[in-house]
């Protein structure tokens, strides 16, 4: 029977890196729940920007007079628009 001085002296082995690597592989929906979480961070970040660059580009179409304030609520209403399947 091994005495207590030895039992305490002895390192612990610690997990290879490919163990490790393993583990997270594992749990896929771990991996899919961060990743989903950093999609949605970044388009929390990136929405705001694009829809204030849509307005300037509609602004300008309107004030060269490229088109109507008509025309782009026509725009919106088409794209919006389910599309029926083929």
């Amino acid at each position: 029977m091994p005495s207590k001085k030895k039992m305490r002296g002895q390192p612990r082995r610690q997990a290879s890196p490919r163990t490790m690597r393993r583990s997270v592989a594992s749990r896929p929906e771990g991996v899919a729940t961060r990743r989903l979480n950093e999609l949605a961070e970044t388009l929390d970040i990136m929405l705001p920007e694009l829809t204030a660059r849509i307005a300037a580009a509609e602004h300008l179409l309107v004030e060269k007079q490229l088109c109507t304030h008509e025309d782009l609520v026509r725009s919106r209403e088409f794209v919006d628009r389910p599309r029926s399947r083929s």
